[in-house]
């Protein structure tokens, strides 16, 4: 494996996390080495129940199992092991065109980017079911609110990646809330990013998604409130406290009213209820002051740790095989 990986450092990367995608592996795998002849594909198997591994090893990649269960692993793992300039990760239920991501890996190296996001265009109304959608509208809209992005199909399956990111990149989450980590990610650091739309297909008759809606949307949706708390720690905690003292100051106008008139504080629990609200209040604008000044060194450190990392190569540099994508 270590050998293999060697072969194909400085190079592209064609990664591909799956879980029980017998049905469409091979074609993946064959129709990404099509477009993209000089990249090396690797799929990683999620523990299958059934002969996703094989068929991807029959096809020409390089296989490797992943035993803990989890999209968010499979990355991690692949973005620890695999070295290359380019990486670009697909799904491999052979919904996404393969040509998207050869003009993807052609746009990023030409114009210096970090990362694309190849938004989906659904070609049949099925391709896309309804509480997925939904689901992706509803959390991509909370990202661009909080984090400013510019991404309008955040759980995409299929991006790109520079050397720097994927170096650069923690890999905290262990399932599908992956895709909001990696789009935080680059715009934390405020790297060069794009997106573009691209032909999104129906499944194969057979195949099933691993996405839950419900599940699966709750815990991306804990992901974000997880990353808001981490990196924008003066708003979360600031609103708390604000909204603590907002609340102990309604309390406490009718007991001022009552006191001025009668000179007596009837409501003793209520007036220990505004107290505490203050303190609860006070205490989170002051850790929110503190957090927001750890956050921002830690900010600092990422960003020098990712600028060490050698960046993507404009117009592809002396380094890549002149008949290459480029």
């Amino acid at each position: 494996m270590r050998d293999q990986l060697s072969q194909s450092s400085r190079q592209l990367a064609i990664i591909i996390p799956c879980y029980n995608e017998s049905l469409t592996i091979g074609k993946v795998v064959r129709d990404f080495r099509s477009v993209l002849p000089h990249g090396v594909v690797f799929v990683y198997d999620n523990n299958s129940q059934d002969d996703t591994a094989s068929r991807a090893r029959e096809a020409g990649a390089i296989v490797q199992i992943e035993r803990h269960r989890g999209k968010g692993n499979v990355v991690r793992r692949m973005f620890a092991e695999i070295d290359a300039d380019v990486y670009v990760l697909v799904d491999g239920d052979d919904t996404y065109d393969p040509a998207s991501a050869a003009i993807a890996v052609s746009k990023l190296l030409e114009e210096g980017l970090d990362f694309i996001n190849v938004a989906r265009q659904p070609l049949v109304t099925s391709a896309y079911r309804f509480g997925h959608a939904f689901g992706n509208k509803l959390l991509t809209s909370l990202v661009r609110i909080i984090f400013g992005s510019e991404f309008n199909d955040m759980l995409s399956g299929l991006k790109i990646f520079s050397r720097r990111f994927v170096k650069s990149f923690p890999g905290i989450s262990r399932g599908f809330e992956i895709e909001t980590e990696l789009t935080i990610h680059a715009l934390e650091l405020r790297m060069p990013v794009y997106e573009f739309e691209a032909p999104f297909r129906t499944r194969a008759e057979g195949s099933v998604s691993k996405l839950k809606t419900f599940g699966d949307g709750l815990r991306i949706l804990g992901t974000i409130v997880r990353l808001i708390r981490h990196e924008r720690p003066l708003n979360f905690y600031g609103t708390i406290g604000l909204a603590s003292i907002a609340a102990a100051v309604l309390l406490s106008v009718p007991l001022v009213v009552t006191f001025f008139e009668t000179g007596l504080v009837p409501r003793v629990p209520t007036a220990i209820l505004a107290v505490g609200l203050v303190l609860v209040g006070s205490q989170s604008i002051a850790v929110a002051a503190v957090l927001d000044t750890v956050t921002r060194s830690r900010q600092e450190i990422k960003r020098l740790a990712y600028l060490q990392t050698s960046g993507p190569i404009k117009n592809c540099g002396a380094s890549w095989p002149s008949q290459n994508v480029c």
